[in-house]
């Protein structure tokens, strides 16, 4: 029998709690199952006074936990010591056959040039798992998209595998860092495993006649501009007074860089009363309660690889209501409660809106699963073969 690979996963912690920071955790959970795994924790990404909100509620809490099977071989600071030389100290010791990095910011690079350079020196093979090219706020920003693609040359040659969720990454990408960078990787693609810790499948029902009570509809998450939210509630605005009495629109999510816009629609909205708006990050507990208490969830991204509300609400077998853009199209191809708008037109939403009422209570499979991560990362982990795609 050929003995378990050895897979040292390194991203955020729950220090600033996130979406890449849940994952990590899920990715490593599953890992564990499979594998002899540890995992390198980033606490401090960047200095708090540089993150893009003024503040975290200390409510916003996780119920995920680290499995006791993952090592945890410590946690770093964007500024590095002291940890840096013990975390380097217990790598070596660890030495995993694969050290596999969470790429979705460009505050990480010099620490992963660093750790990408020490697995090297010691014999470890090293991938990135991309969720972004670089996030949005920072890619608007000169200096931080210069610095971005200036270095980002080199820790691609330090690497020799990437691990993608979609098509449409791989090709995004190409482009943005060129096809002879990403090409000579071997790249493994594997969908977004399933987000099982926040709600739980609701069997499939059958509206009575008789049932008047309205569809309840979701947005949950971060409130930035690229996620479209302002769509979504022009969308709503637009509804004549019978129509928007047939619904119920509850807005759960944190405003980052400033963008107000969505919270000034929804304090003019002629629907206001049709509108609970929950203007903070919340802990799990609560996401909870928001999904449990959904009939649709509604994610009018202009631009998306993945998205972890969108796989909340697919585990529980939701509609979603989502524009035609990025991953998100191969996210969903396999899920049937999915309702595809195209991008940033506003009417063709609002009647996606008036489609779900009659079929409010209607659940979903989420065929999505795992264990094709797994199998991608324990492929990486073993000495490269040929570059490409591995489906």
């Amino acid at each position: 029998m050929s003995r378990k690979a050895k897979v040292a996963v390194v991203g955020p912690s729950f220090h600033f709690l996130s979406g890449i920071s849940a994952y990590t955790c899920r990715l490593t959970n599953e890992l564990s199952t499979q594998c002899d795994t540890s995992v390198l924790l980033l606490r401090r990404v960047i200095p708090r006074r540089l993150y893009p909100t003024a503040h975290r509620s200390r409510t916003a809490d996780t119920t995920l936990r680290y499995r006791d099977n993952v090592t945890v071989l410590g946690e770093l600071d964007w500024y590095w010591f002291p940890g840096i030389l013990s975390a380097l100290r217990h790598l070596r010791a660890e030495k995993p056959d694969i050290l596999l990095l969470q790429w979705w910011t460009a505050a990480t690079l010099h620490t992963y040039i660093v750790l990408a350079l020490a697995a090297r020196m010691i014999g470890i093979r090293v991938a990135l798992e991309f969720h972004e090219t670089q996030d949005t706020d920072e890619s608007s920003l000169f200096l931080a998209q210069a610095y971005c693609r200036r270095l980002m040359p080199l820790l691609l040659a330090l690497v020799g595998g990437a691990l993608i969720h979609s098509r449409y990454d791989l090709q995004l990408l190409r482009r943005t860092y060129g096809a002879a960078a990403i090409d000579r990787l071997e790249v493994e693609l594997a969908p977004h495993g399933p987000y099982d810790h926040i709600a739980s499948p609701t069997a499939e029902t059958v509206p009575a006649a008789h049932d008047a009570s309205p569809t309840r509809l979701l947005y949950f998450g971060l409130i930035r501009p690229y996620k479209g939210l302002e769509d979504l509630v022009l969308a709503f605005n637009h509804l004549s007074a019978d129509q928007a009495a047939q619904f119920h629109l509850t807005i759960v999510g944190e405003t980052w860089e400033h963008w107000d816009t969505p919270a000034e629609l929804v304090s003019a909205s002629p629907h206001r009363r049709h509108i609970t708006f929950v203007n903070r990050y919340v802990s799990d507990t609560e996401a909870a309660e928001f999904f449990r208490g959904a009939d649709a969830l509604v994610l009018p991204y202009r631009r998306g690889s993945a998205s972890g509300p969108l796989h909340i609400a697919m585990h529980a077998g939701l509609h979603v209501v989502l524009y035609a853009v990025g991953g998100l199209i191969e996210a969903t191809q396999s899920y049937e409660g999915a309702h595809l708008v195209a991008s940033n037109d506003v009417e063709a939403l609002r009647t996606a809106l008036m489609s779900l009422p009659p079929h409010r209570t209607q659940r979903f499979i989420d065929h999505t699963s795992w264990s094709s991560t797994v199998h991608s990362v324990e492929r990486l982990a073993r000495p490269p073969a040929t570059s490409g795609v591995s489906p």
